[in-house]
């Protein structure tokens, strides 16, 4: 299974490269975050992508969460739904043969910090029901947390910054905790230029200065081949990040 995740950062903005992306990876999931748009602002081949399930869940200018799943994998109609601790249109989920399936976007906390580690608890209280009746849970999105420092480029690194606090990063680790793998790291657990997100300016990007915040967590049952994430293409600020799962 194909598995790719992407926070476009406004999918009107990005709608060539995410036509681009989906013909050239063809990916059998497909998790997206901050689309900012609602349904009806989104051209009609994007409503219905050719081949794929799709379901979107934005509003307009702001968050929101998208979810397509390839027929040729999932020949019949899989029910979305969002779980009841959803805001601001931050995740979808999907049940398919052998796993459930979710996109969701953190929120960053700038604004409001309590709301975000409310919305890290609820993600995880979820996770852990889902693994306590013998669910197979791949988690994809925009985490907005980097684990450890070795996820933040030296250059980055803060004290006490929003996204490398020591509260919210505990969450995360008992997130991954409910028999989750963090396929990025797990496949290159040294890599100290392993990123998916850069401000956007002084040429970051280009020199690599970033943070690894989307993560694509997938249960333990499952054997990750590949994890990339593809920092030369597109123009949102993160980099979309592509896995190869095997189910047992």
């Amino acid at each position: 299974m194909r598995i790719a995740t992407w926070n476009v950062n406004g999918v009107r903005a990005r709608e060539a490269q995410l036509a681009e992306f989906i013909q050239r990876e063809q990916p059998d999931v497909l998790c997206l975050q901050e689309i900012k748009a609602a349904v009806d602002q989104l051209p009609q081949w994007m409503i219905e992508v050719d081949g794929y399930w799709c379901r979107w869940h934005g509003a307009k200018g702001y968050s929101g969460v998208a979810l397509l799943i390839r027929k040729a994998a999932v020949p019949d109609q899989p029910p979305f739904s969002h779980p009841d601790f959803d805001h601001e249109n931050r995740i979808v989920t999907a049940r398919v043969p052998g796993l459930t399936v979710a996109s969701a976007y953190v929120p960053n906390g700038g604004k409001d910090y309590a709301a975000k580690l409310r919305f890290l608890e609820s993600l995880d209280a979820w996770a852990a029901r889902l693994a306590a009746g013998g669910e197979r849970l791949v988690l994809c999105g925009d985490i907005n947390v980097a684990r450890t420092d070795l996820d933040v480029h030296p250059k980055e690194r803060k004290a006490g910054a929003i996204g490398q606090r020591a509260d919210e990063r505990a969450i995360v680790e008992r997130l991954i905790s409910r028999e989750l793998v963090d396929v990025h790291r797990a496949l290159h657990p040294d890599d100290d230029g392993l990123f998916t997100w850069w401000a956007p300016w002084r040429n970051l990007r280009a020199r690599n200065i970033g943070w690894r915040i989307d993560m694509i967590l997938a249960s333990r049952t499952l054997t990750a081949r590949s994890c990339v994430a593809q920092r030369e293409f597109g123009s949102s600020d993160h980099a979309p990040l592509v896995a190869e799962l095997t189910l047992p």
